[in-house]
């Protein structure tokens, strides 16, 4: 569901609906996570985008209509929204807000805009995760209590026997030390607009991040949809990991082998596709937010 209005204000009556629709739809994934976290369960493919990503299970619930829109009626909830000011009946953006979030705004589209504007790259068959365990004792493996697939030697050869051309800095620096010099591209933070690519999947995962850093100007609708997409791509990112994760239902993609290879590309490439438009629907907030 969108929120669609022509005159800038939605009644109570049209946006409570939008907003009960995006609490039972967020909450199919929050709720397994909280429940899994009062226990103190693991789970080694959805725990990383609660704990990667800094936005919080409450705020991707908190239903809100984004940049240009107010809302009428009872809208203490939407009041509680930071950047959200209220006057009357109605809750809107901090008008000053675009003014004080200026150059934050700038620096993510143009983010957003060089690396929607490169073509995909799409052979690196996701050996980032597997440059991540690369040499590792078993107890110093990042997911130590889950097996790698063909083993420490194994994993190693993998990594031996390819090309390591990983252009996403925050994939990068979780690379061990034998790993590093392996890869053909140095990505740093500072050169992500110059390196960031959209065959990545990583990229691709983090289009979630750059909806929620513009948040309030992004709906909650928006988010959600870059959610539920980084959620996929980071199903694909494990399964094509060194990890050994049918124990939780996951299925590999057995990227060193000819069959695998053409697996990962195949879904690489519907992943590029669909996450340039959130980006591009991300452009299109972030330019109406700069142009007041």
């Amino acid at each position: 569901m969108t929120v669609e209005t022509s005159s800038g204000v939605l009644p109570e009556r049209a946006w409570r609906p939008l907003a009960e629709a995006h609490g039972a739809r967020v909450s199919a994934w929050t709720q397994p996570y909280l429940d899994r976290r009062s226990r103190g369960v693991a789970h080694p493919v959805d725990d990383f985008l609660w704990t990667y990503y800094s936005y919080r299970p409450k705020a991707l619930l908190t239903w809100h209509p984004g940049w240009g829109v107010a809302l009428a009626g009872d809208v203490d909830e939407v009041a509680a929204v930071r950047g959200y000011v209220v006057a009357g009946d109605r809750a809107f953006i901090d008008p000053d807000l675009p003014l004080r979030r200026a150059d934050r705004v700038h620096e993510i589209r143009d983010l957003l805009v060089a690396t929607d504007g490169r073509p995909p790259a799409l052979a690196c068959f996701g050996l980032h995760e597997w440059a991540m365990v690369y040499r590792q004792r078993p107890d110093q493996v990042r997911h130590n209590r889950v097996p790698l697939r063909l083993g420490n030697a194994g994993s190693d050869e993998v990594v031996e026997s390819h090309r390591i051309t990983c252009s996403h800095y925050d994939a990068y620096r979780f690379f061990t030390p034998e790993a590093v010099d392996l890869n053909t591209k140095r990505p740093t933070f500072d050169t992500r607009a110059r390196n960031e690519q959209p065959g990545c999947l990583h990229a691709g995962m983090d289009v979630y991040k750059w909806a929620y850093k513009l948040a309030p100007f992004t709906s909650a609708e928006l988010i959600a949809d870059c959610f539920a997409l980084a959620r996929e791509i980071r199903e694909l990112d494990m399964r094509a990991s060194p990890y050994d994760l049918r124990e939780w239902g996951y299925s590999p993609v057995a990227i060193e082998t000819a069959a695998g290879k053409a697996e990962y590309v195949a879904a690489q490439r519907v992943f590029a596709t669909r996450a340039g438009e959130l980006r591009r629907r991300l452009i299109d907030v972030a330019d109406a937010v700069l142009a007041g």
